[in-house]
């Protein structure tokens, strides 16, 4: 009854939109969402209802999320590091994309810290550092004072939410090494 009454409203009323029931596996839906390129899924429990200013488990929230692989070119330290700091390749030279510091969990962080100390080096590999545009995501001269940098020869999967207009990444989230990619060959992805 309620769906007539919404339909019937919606007749006059341009802003309402009417979702249909769509009966797919999750995986299914994950992957049609990725591929129109949707920001994420919003399900619930066919049989649950509407109670406004509430948060209820028959109503699920997923973000899909893209991916790719990056660069590290530095990290920020602490104990061992808060954050690593990534790029790609473009026209032969590395462009910084992101601090990342979601992801980490302590036996990745053991297992990551050991290859970053091998490498450190003085000088900034990223050519498009320092930005002179403060944002959020930019990293700026004063930051760049508490980054460690180091030879841009680790490649890691990054998974973002989107990129700022800038290029930078928005909700990274580290999720692997990768030892199957030369550096070089890591170059920005569409999306």
């Amino acid at each position: 009854m309620l769906n007539e009454i919404l339909a019937d409203l919606g007749k006059n009323a341009s802003p309402l939109c009417l979702s249909e029931t769509i009966d797919a596996t999750p995986a299914d839906l994950i992957r049609v969402a990725k591929e129109f390129g949707f920001e994420g899924i919003v399900a619930k429990r066919k049989s649950s209802l509407y109670e406004p200013g509430k948060r209820s488990g028959a109503w699920l929230k997923y973000r899909v999320n893209k991916g790719q692989e990056f660069v590290i070119g530095g990290y920020v330290p602490d104990n061992p590091f808060d954050s690593i700091i990534v790029g790609y390749y473009q026209d032969g030279k590395l462009l910084y994309a992101a601090k990342v510091r979601n992801g980490f969990v302590s036996n990745t962080r053991r297992e990551v810290a050991p290859k970053l100390k091998g490498l450190e080096i003085d000088a900034c590999p990223f050519a498009n550092l320092p930005e002179r545009k403060r944002t959020q995501w930019a990293l700026t001269r004063e930051e760049m004072k508490n980054c460690v940098w180091v030879k841009p020869e680790l490649v890691v999967q990054i998974e973002f939410g989107e990129r700022t207009p800038d290029g930078h990444l928005r909700h990274s989230k580290f999720i692997a090494l990768r030892e199957d990619k030369e550096p070089r060959e890591v170059v920005r992805e569409s999306g």
